[in-house]
């Protein structure tokens, strides 16, 4: 796994135009795919990509 496709919480939320709070609260819940390293939360942006495309639902609603 490069390190290059990691992505900070700061990186995931402006990616997805969301607050740090609510992908910490993503986290908590398990709704959003993370993995921690080092004591602080990572994600893969392939991962981050497929898991917006399950949350999309017919006539344009996202279910997050």
């Amino acid at each position: 796994m490069a390190i290059n496709s990691l992505m900070t919480i700061e990186e995931v939320a402006d990616y997805l135009r969301v607050k740090k709070r609510t992908v910490y609260d993503w986290v908590k819940k398990g709704k959003i795919p993370a993995i921690k390293a080092v004591g602080q939360w990572r994600f893969k942006k392939e991962k981050i990509d497929q898991w917006l495309e399950t949350q999309h639902q017919g006539g344009g609603v996202w279910q997050i």
